[in-house]
């Protein structure tokens, strides 16, 4: 959504209709989208946004009125699924996460909406580096928070939202490893790690995550891929190609799971547009579509 030249919200959603695109994540609470996708059985994940986390760490209150105004005012008309608390938080503000996710849990049960999971996104820049599954480990500032964090998620019952963007380590040294590894399309295992033979690099992050969880109280809590996919220009092997051939691989391989945890994942892909507003560089180019509501590059959801 940020662009100054993309169509309205029923527009948006009428793409998401035609496309089979039966989930949306939102980053913020925006009455005209949320308005837009009642009625229509599309999933939405709302998020509370960092500006505002420190406000519901401290106030009940605040987060009983969020709540109120965010979720209940659009209940049962929009099928949630789930309150995303912060995006990529980190520093000193990551001390308020789990404070804010608690407040904004108990608002949701005091409302009647326990069934709304809450949950928080993360960055995979907090595995900190490229190294096989079975040596991965959160930073050492983020496993100050993600001890709590894992500990709420596994007690409540809610999966840990994380962004997995092969792009960006391949970008980072595209050196290290061959393009095809990152794009799904390498014709074999290219990394063994213990017993498990890795073809892609978009398995290997996630069972990354699922190790590093494992190590920090997360046994049990699932991993949902909050945001992934591939720039079509503006970097270093960005191009529509590349994207179309990313993004295409990604759907048709999620619904069979990792080497380490078989089993589909749920995965949503960033971004539905083209954004005018971001840096230059890839950051205006992760899109599915222009802002003319025309596709980027072909590519199937189903």
């Amino acid at each position: 959504m940020s662009g100054d030249n993309l169509p309205p919200p029923s527009s948006v959603i009428n793409m998401y209709k035609a496309n089979g695109i039966p989930l949306m994540r939102i980053y913020a609470p925006d009455q005209a989208a949320l308005q837009a996708a009642s009625g229509t059985g599309i999933r939405v994940v709302v998020g509370a946004p960092n500006d505002v986390l420190s406000t519901l760490a401290a106030s009940p209150a605040a987060a009983a009125s969020w709540v109120r105004n965010n979720v209940e005012a659009y209940y049962p008309s929009v099928s949630f699924r789930c309150i995303c608390v912060g995006n990529e938080v980190s520093g000193a503000a990551a001390g308020d996460l789990v404070p804010a996710m608690e407040n904004i849990r108990a608002a949701l049960a005091a409302a009647g909406l326990e069934n709304i999971k809450v949950t928080t996104s993360v960055s995979q820049s907090i595995l900190g580096g490229y190294k096989p599954p079975s040596a991965a480990d959160f930073t050492d500032e983020a496993q100050g928070f993600m001890g709590p964090v894992l500990d709420f998620l596994a007690r409540t019952g809610a999966p840990l939202m994380a962004s997995v963007y092969p792009y960006f380590t391949y970008a980072y040294n595209p050196s290290a490893m061959d393009l095809s590894y990152a794009l799904f399309t390498a014709p074999g295992t290219v990394m063994q790690d213990d017993s498990y033979g890795y073809q892609n690099l978009f398995d290997e992050t996630v069972d990354s995550f699922y190790v590093a969880m494992g190590k920090h109280g997360g046994d049990g809590v699932t991993l949902v891929v909050s945001e992934s996919g591939w720039p079509s220009a503006g970097g270093v092997a960005a191009s529509p190609e590349n994207a179309r051939i990313y993004n295409q691989n990604l759907i048709n391989h999620v619904g069979k799971g990792t080497p380490r945890h078989p089993g589909a994942i749920e995965t949503i892909l960033f971004s539905m547009f083209n954004e005018n507003l971001k840096e230059d560089g890839v950051e205006q180019n992760w899109g599915l579509f222009y802002p003319n509501m025309q596709r980027v590059y072909p590519i199937s959801f189903n």
